[in-house]
This record gives structure tokens, C-alpha cells and sequence, in this order.
């Protein structure tokens, strides 16, 4: 699980009913008809946009925001080095048993089409189609969720000019004008809430997200093309090592050097 994502969700409710707590009563800020405005409307209006496909598919998007994903690149950039090791050594023939060992599925299809003995511009073309069909795919649940934070505050709106004409029509018993102005406000407070505590954030984890495995991606071409080229295994990995940052450049020298000297 994402530690990151459950605190933020637990931390940002807590402080909201927190401070709903200490200003009062906290069962005027529970109100069905506005739950209804807002939550039946930004999944009416996602529907509409969207085909029932995707809209379903946001919950399988769902689990990648908590799932936590563990993407250690010092140990990759070792293994793809072991591999530049043995197309070295064995030629590019033996990679195609390299591939069995191998987990990463995205590794195996560019081994098993160099060993298959594909042209470079070949693997280079299908490996980068991969990338745009994931990037494709991640970007749709992305816009769906940015969408239901457009949605929602809208609905909010609406559910508040609703309460607004219900108040006014009521003017002539000012004893309900407090109370109905409040019921009314509620709808702006649960789109805003949904927007900017839910559905906003997931958008960016999620671009985030994608990010960081389009950069995995990128880093695992780059090494699969050097090894097609009969790149030297250290230079590989100085090479490799331009899609770091320089906390993991260090954790990577070490592994490669611990890898050689176990060697």
C-alpha cells in the first residue's frame, strides 16, 4: 500500500471533520439531497462523457493510486548490465534463455525479438509503440478522474441554486432563511471536497505515476538497442544511469561494483 496516498486521504478527512467538530454541530453538514446533487450528478455527467468501459476501468485505476509500486532502478540497470554481459560473451542467441529468467515483461519482448534477430529500427519501433499504448491507456484514466473534479464543484453549484431558489421562494418565513441557506451551501462544500481532497489529487498520483514508469521504460530501450550494438557492459551502465537522479546513481555504482567484485 501507498503510505503516501492513505495518509493524505486519513490526515485531510481527520482535519476537515476535526475543525466540523469544534465548530459545532456536525449534523447539519450531513444533508442526503445534496449527496445525491453531487454524487449521482458527477457519475451521471462521467458516464455521458465517457463509454461504460472506461468508466468501469477507474476502478481497476483506483488501485494503482494505493498500490504502492517498488521501482528499484540500481537493480535493474545491474541485471540489464548482466545481460549486456552475456550477449557479449555468448552472442545475442543467448539471450532468448536469458529471457526465460527474466520477470519484467517488458525486458523479455525486447530480448526475445533481438534474439529472434529483428533489425534495430524494428525493436526500437515496437518497444516505443508499447510505451505510447501504456501512456495512452494510463492517460485515459487520468482524464477521467480530472473530469469528476471539473464535475463535482459544478454540481455543487447546481445543488446550491437549487437550495437558493427553494429559499427564496420561502421569504415569507424568515425563521427558514438561516437553515435553507446552510442546506444550500452544503452542495459547493461536498463539490469542493470531492474535487480537491479526491479526485484532483488521484489525477496527479496517477500522471506521477506514469511518469516514473515511462522513464523505466525509456531506460530499458536504451539498453536493450546498446546491447544490440555490442555495447561494453560498464559503459552501459554510465550510460543508463542518465535517467537517475543522483541518489540512486550512487546506489547504483555500488551494486555494479559490488556485482564485480562478487564476480
Amino acid at each position: 500500500m501507498d503510505i503516501a496516498t492513505i495518509l493524505g486521504v486519513v490526515s485531510g478527512v481527520g482535519l476537515i471533520v476535526a475543525s466540523i467538530f469544534m465548530g459545532g454541530d456536525m449534523t447539519i453538514f450531513i444533508n442526503v439531497p445534496s449527496i445525491m446533487i453531487v454524487g449521482g450528478g458527477t457519475v451521471a455527467a462521467t458516464l455521458i462523457a465517457y463509454p461504460l468501459k472506461e468508466v468501469f476501468g477507474v476502478l481497476k485505476v483506483l488501485m494503482k493510486v494505493f498500490k504502492m509500486e517498488k521501482r528499484d532502478h540500481s537493480k535493474l540497470i545491474s541485471e540489464l548490465a548482466g545481460i549486456a554481459t552475456v550477449a557479449k560473451q555468448q552472442g545475442v542467441l543467448a539471450l532468448e534463455s536469458e529471457a526465460k529468467k527474466i520477470k519484467h515483461p517488458f525486458i523479455q519482448q525486447g530480448l526475445v525479438m533481438i534474439a529472434d534477430g529483428l533489425p534495430r529500427q524494428t525493436v526500437a519501433k515496437i518497444l516505443v509503440g508499447e510505451i505510447t499504448t501504456m501512456q495512452q491507456r494510463h492517460r485515459v484514466g487520468r482524464e477521467i478522474f480530472a473530469e469528476m473534479g471539473k464535475f463535482a464543484p459544478a454540481f455543487g453549484m447546481i445543488g446550491t441554486l437549487i437550495g437558493l431558489v427553494q429559499m427564496l421562494a420561502s421569504l415569507n418565513d424568515p425563521s427558514t432563511i438561516g437553515p435553507k441557506m446552510a442546506v444550500a451551501l452544503i452542495t459547493t462544500f461536498y463539490g469542493a471536497f470531492l474535487a480537491n481532497l479526491v479526485f484532483l489529487p488521484m489525477t496527479t498520483k496517477l500522471k506521477r505515476r506514469s511518469e516514473m514508469e515511462t522513464i523505466e521504460m525509456k531506460l530499458i530501450i536504451e539498453a536493450l538497442l546498446a546491447i544490440m550494438e555490442g555495447e561494453n557492459p560498464k559503459v552501459l551502465v554510465d550510460r543508463l544511469k542518465v535517467f537517475l537522479d543522483s541518489q540512486v546513481k550512487s546506489q547504483v555504482e555500488k551494486s555494479v561494483g559490488g556485482a564485480k567484485k562478487a564476480a
